[in-house]
């Protein structure tokens, strides 16, 4: 039950999370202030939740510090991911930054030790090529590519710095979600401030509502829900879960941006899907069967 409770929050997560980049782009402001006003609103709303639920009474030193230090990882991560949108196009720079599972698995298996059986390093492959053949192409469509490299090496940025946000997480096992959420967006509060544009507020009158949508949304309840799986599901799982992002972000790509696939993209991403539910269901690989009862008495 806990397992299959996580899957659910866990796929809650990446869906919303795949339609961020649109509310970054309409937003129209620069980075710097769109993660400002991100981790305002999703304090804010966070520390709603916290402190109606009596979480904030469980705030101790460690838990301050080890968020905290998630919470460095984590703004670096939305640095880089929102600034990889202009310049690869929001489905490419999400597709690319979909790697971090790879560097998740690879730290889980260094330290917690969590086993990668040969089933779940297939489906991880399979996911891993149909992402690659996600970015073959730049995508055919008048918004974004304008620097397309830059992008590619700002999602892989992004990608590693989730994947040690993560990693960190799983140390506060136990600790809630909303409140290891709450001590990071305060953290890229403090971290933001000094380089946001808070003198001429005026400036953002068009950009409220995505400003809003991005910080309630896409941080206070995204943000739950993703470290609510995190704590209960494998590292390897919460992995091959994390691909139906770039999925997600293509089709809205697609709708909002005008976004053409090629075969190679479609082919991308049913591969995708295919590892996720693969992983997710348990299926196995003809060459990961089992050893007949025959042979396994010989």
């Amino acid at each position: 039950m806990n397992s299959l409770r996580g899957t659910a929050e866990m796929t809650a997560s990446m869906v919303l999370s795949g339609t961020i980049g649109w509310f970054v782009v309409e937003s129209g402001q620069p980075i710097r202030d769109v993660v400002f006003w991100r981790c305002l609103f999703g304090a804010l709303t966070l520390l709603a939740i916290c402190g109606a639920l009596g979480m904030l009474r469980q705030l101790t030193w460690r838990t301050l510090g080890l968020a905290a230090l998630g919470g460095v990882a984590i703004v670096m991560n939305w640095l880089l991911l929102f600034a990889a949108y202009p310049r690869a196009s929001i489905s490419i720079a999400t597709a690319v930054y979909n790697t971090q599972p790879f560097m998740l698995v690879a730290l889980g298996a260094l330290l917690f030790s969590e086993r990668i059986t040969l089933t779940k390093l297939a489906w991880l492959l399979i996911a891993f090529a149909g992402v690659l053949m996600i970015v073959q192409a730049k995508p055919d469509h008048g918004h974004g590519a304008t620097d397309y490299l830059g992008g590619i090496a700002l999602a892989l940025g992004a990608a590693f710095f989730y994947a040690v946000a993560a990693i960190i997480t799983k140390r506060l096992s136990g600790v809630p979600p909303h409140l290891i959420a709450l001590i990071q967006a305060c953290v890229g509060m403090a971290m933001l401030a000094p380089f946001a544009n808070l003198s001429d507020l005026a400036a953002y009158d068009g950009s409220w509502p995505m400003l809003v949508t991005i910080g309630v949304v896409h941080t206070g309840l995204v943000y739950i829900l993703l470290y609510g799986a995190i704590q209960k599901l494998s590292t390897a799982m919460t992995a091959a879960l994390s691909f139906i992002y770039p999925v997600v972000a293509i089709v809205v790509d697609m709708v909002a941006f005008g976004l053409r696939l090629d075969w190679a993209q479609w082919a991308g991403a049913a591969a995708i899907l295919i590892a996720a539910a693969g992983m997710t269901l348990g299926w196995r690989l003809p060459f990961a069967r089992r050893p007949s009862a025959a042979a396994t008495r010989s």
